[in-house]
């Protein structure tokens, strides 16, 4: 089995502008044409069972429908192979009853987007948020480090992760690209060994034309250097193209155990499948 922890796709009724949008803003062209039909061809071509969507809500008024399409999409999820996160956003001021209803939908987690929210993650609404998740056993998925499609200042770097960590006592983190995009020294020096999960989306490089990407003996070693058992691979689709990431990551000098983990086993105990 593989899991794939990290992809998107957008409203039919927007999909292409925001695709034009986000590549011209990225400089990244992408893989699929964002369309939930366009992930399902690429999940078939790299052998993946599932693909996590992991929605962004850009403003509060925003919550409800992604999570209520979220629901949907899990209802779904053994005909589809999409699974979905819910979202939520640090001015949702009725959080705590958005998060209740996010389990009572079934749904795993949420994601936070620091840097589209414009909110740093040591933000006091982000740390209630995390808190008030994890209690309920939900799984927070954090965009981390730099955005390639968004300037200065980065919303979510390691020591703003370091804070949280310590006032909130979560281990439910999943740290979005190694933990990090382009900060993977002060990852290593940081967060490595902490309870919390990174995923390897948008972070090797496998993506031509993506500068400052992770070598093959800089992954494995960063990797082992967290635990494996708390690596989750994800593509950033449509990002990353999805069976490149796979052939890529089935090359490096992983054992064949670690890539079994990477790939789907420790996923499964967070999507339950």
């Amino acid at each position: 089995m593989i899991i794939d922890i990290h992809t998107h796709v957008y409203p039919e009724k927007i999909v292409a502008k925001a695709i034009a949008k986000l590549e011209k803003n990225s400089g990244t062209k992408a893989k699929t044409d964002g369309t939930k039909a366009g992930l399902r061809e690429s999940m078939k071509e790299a052998g993946i069972d599932y693909s996590l969507l992991l929605p962004v809500a850009t403003s509060a008024k925003q919550v409800d429908k992604i999570n209520e399409e979220a629901a949907e999409a899990n209802a779904s999820a053994k005909e589809t192979g999409l699974l979905s996160f819910g979202g939520i956003h640090p001015d949702t001021e009725n959080y705590k009853e958005v998060l209740r209803r996010v389990k009572e939908y079934g749904l795993k987690g949420i994601k936070l987007h620091p840097d589209y929210q414009d909110t740093f993650f040591n933000d006091i609404r982000c740390k209630r948020i995390v808190e008030e998740a994890s209690s309920l056993g939900l799984y927070i998925m954090v965009h981390a480090g730099v955005d390639i499609g968004l300037p200065d200042p980065v919303h979510c770097r390691p020591e703003h992760v370091e804070e949280v960590l310590e006032e909130t006592g979560t281990d439910k983190l999943i740290l979005a690209h190694m933990g990090g995009w382009r900060l993977w020294q002060e990852v290593e020096e940081r967060l490595a060994g902490r309870n919390l999960y990174l995923d390897t989306a948008f972070s090797t490089d496998c993506i031509p034309g993506v500068e400052g990407m992770l070598t093959n003996e800089q992954f494995v070693h960063l990797a082992r250097a967290h635990g494996i058992d708390k690596v989750l691979f994800g593509t950033d689709s449509p990002w990353s193209g999805q069976k490149v990431c796979v052939d890529w990551l089935e090359k490096t000098d992983l054992t064949e155990d670690e890539k079994e983990k990477i790939l789907s086993g420790n996923a499964r105990k967070i999507l339950d499948v």
